[in-house]
């Protein structure tokens, strides 16, 4: 147990942390966060915390609980954080404190080498063109030095590269302890490790998935857990919903086809019918996807589903599934692959009903298509009584924390997402001087969003200060239609280089960014939050206009009938607060040290000309404020000189 006095001994400038980790400095609301931490391990409650950037969040959580000594859950929202959690920040506080206790990470199989899919795949060939097959050998080369099997490690491999779903399981396609590689499978491994540790590093999919498993009885992380913390807590309600929920994915359904082909080909070659049947279920789920019309959206599956065209497929889809648990009956018993794939396609077909019966209310039943795939889900409108129940189950210390979860002041809509009750609530703010590091700018005598060249107006607006500053600029945007368009815009009329998102990985568009110094970066959604740069590469970021999600957009859409029922009103309930948070993330990305200074542009003159502009300019950190462009430029100007 660690008392409050150890807390202030080991945040002092001669305690363990100052004596022990280069560059660290005492800081007063890093102080404040750990001893509210502390107190909370101690009497077992809750703590919601916002924590601005610089306050060193990740330290004034990870001293208190490893003083404690207590078995303890870190979920964060990205791996990026994970890796760099378990990877650089433990060992350096571990050996500070001189921390006897055992560490481990753990992520979600996806991220690791399945050893029974690399034996398929050498023995039956990879699927793709001489890339993948290029791939593929870097894979193996790399697997003879591997001890965790976690395929973030093998950096010559893209992370989108398409060899990554050939050569992962999938808790469908797991064959569990009855698989021949079991003795040395990289996830039992990972578990084991995890379950045995004092300190476990998970993010919140895996986390929220195991309590999703836990209801049903199977959970295993959870029980043991005495400390819980989130870090990227603002995250968490999204990723609850969607394991709360019931999803069916065409890569399910073709891994299934793939499987029943392999054991068609190796173990059961007397069965032609079971490669029949395969090829027809796969050529129903090709077509299926067709039904749902072109390219990459989300919709109402509720309304989709009612089409007849979609509602005769959805029935077709249902009797081929059928035949292929009609045709692997015949073989049961004859291979283990196979008895796990029929069980696969009995739970498909109770997914199946369930996407069937689309008038259970409480639900958002919505589908959505990207490339040749399609995912069909049930997503509860809210989790709040299912997470709130865990909690209320535990007798555990809960930590919410991130740099975005109040919104106007308030952190009412973040704790009634997830049912949290009577928990502390902190808003610690940055210790950075943001008066003297930072001007916040919404420009003037901004074109009106409906008029046919706002694009090419507001493009032309803001290269100004663009070149005025070399570059060393974030263009946020909020539509891939804006991030084009700009993008396009700055290529034709300028010779900085421009970086697009999507044009190749996000690390190597972030290494580019840093290296080439006068670059323009110029991203949606992914690049808002969790990116890291400090010092002069970055010095503008400019945010095209108010986050507010697409109401159509059917989750959302889902929840605001959901709160309009319930008497609640959406616009200010949820859609102010969701994207108060989001704007606080892109602002978030200028000021990441003492040293940086910087201007953030937001174009979107509601900030200034709305009632809830106010709620939004209340959240943001204090730079100095203007109106005024040339201001911008002069500011920018002098900080190069």
């Amino acid at each position: 147990m660690c008392d409050q006095t150890q807390i202030i001994n080991v945040f002092s400038e001669t305690g363990a942390l100052s004596q022990n980790i280069k560059g660290f400095r005492p800081r007063s609301e890093q102080l404040d966060m750990a001893t509210a931490v502390a107190k909370t391990i101690q009497n077992k409650t809750a703590l919601v915390v916002e924590a601005g950037t610089g306050t060193g969040k990740t330290f004034a959580y990870l001293a208190p609980a490893l003083l404690a000594k207590k078995k303890t859950i870190v979920s964060t929202g990205s791996k990026n954080l994970q890796d760099q959690l378990f990877n650089r920040d433990l060992p350096a506080i571990k050996k500070a404190l001189g921390y006897s206790g055992k560490i481990a990470l753990l992520k979600g199989r996806a991220n690791y080498l399945c050893l029974e899919r690399l034996d398929q795949v050498i023995a039956q060939g990879v699927l793709g063109d001489k890339s993948v097959l290029a791939d593929l050998s870097k894979v193996r080369k790399w697997h003879n030095s591997t001890k965790s099997g976690d395929l973030s490690e093998c950096v010559e491999l893209a992370e989108d590269s398409p060899i990554l779903p050939q050569l992962t399981s999938t808790t469908d396609s797991c064959l569990g302890s009855d698989c021949p590689n079991y003795a040395d499978c990289y996830v039992a491994l990972a578990r084991k490790r995890a379950l045995a540790a004092d300190l476990v590093v998970v993010n919140h999919h895996l986390f929220c998935a195991d309590m999703a498993v836990k209801e049903s009885g199977f959970g295993e992380l959870i029980p043991n857990a005495e400390v819980i913390i989130f870090d990227e807590a603002h995250q968490l309600p999204d990723i609850a919903s969607q394991y709360f929920g019931q999803s069916l994915t065409s890569r399910q359904l073709f891994d299934i086809c793939k499987d029943i082909n392999i054991v068609y080909r190796t173990e059961l070659k007397d069965m032609q019918q079971l490669g029949v049947a395969s090829d027809h279920l796969q050529k129903m789920v090709q077509d299926f996807r067709l039904l749902l019309g072109e390219g990459n959206q989300r919709g109402n599956w509720r309304e989709l589903s009612a089409q007849s065209a979609v509602k005769k497929g959805f029935e077709i889809l249902k009797e081929k599934l059928a035949f292929t648990a009609d045709v692997i009956k015949l073989a049961l018993g004859r291979s283990q692959t196979l008895d796990s794939i029929f069980e696969r396609i009995a739970a498909v077909n109770n997914q199946l009903t369930r996407l069937s019966d689309t008038t259970v209310t409480g639900y958002c039943y919505w589908y959505e298509t990207f490339n040749r795939q399609f995912g069909l889900h049930i997503t509860p409108l809210t989790v709040s009584d299912k997470f709130g129940e865990q909690m209320r189950a535990k007798e555990s210390a809960w930590v919410f924390t991130s740099a975005t979860l109040e919104a106007g002041g308030s952190f009412n809509h973040f704790c009634q997402r997830l049912g949290i009750e009577n928990a502390e609530q902190k808003v610690l703010q940055s210790p950075f001087n943001y008066p003297e590091q930072a001007l916040l700018c919404v420009p003037r005598y901004l074109p009106s969003s409906n008029q046919t060249h706002t694009l090419n107006q507001l493009a032309e607006m803001l290269l100004l200060v663009i070149e005025a500053n070399k570059g060393r600029c974030f263009v946020l945007c909020t539509s891939y239609f804006m991030m084009r368009g700009l993008a396009e815009y700055f290529r034709e009329h300028s010779n900085l280089s421009i970086l697009l998102q999507g044009e190749t990985s996000k690390s190597k568009l972030l290494a580019q960014f840093t290296s080439e110094t006068h670059s323009v970066l110029v991203a949606t959604s992914s690049f808002w939050e969790g990116i890291d740069v400090r010092g002069d590469a970055l010095s503008l970021v400019i945010i095209d206009k108010l986050p507010f999600s697409s109401p159509d957009e059917p989750l959302l859409k889902a929840r605001i009938e959901d709160c309009k029922l319930q008497g609640g009103e959406p616009f200010n309930d949820i859609q102010i607060p969701e994207a108060v948070i989001a704007l606080k993330q892109g602002v978030g990305r200028l000021i990441r040290d003492v040293t940086d200074k910087g201007a953030v542009i937001i174009c979107d003159s509601r900030l200034v000309n709305r009632s809830y502009g106010e709620t939004f300019l209340k959240s943001l950190p204090n730079a100095t404020r203007t109106r005024d462009l040339a201001k911008v430029i002069e500011f920018l100007t002098q900080l190069q000189n």
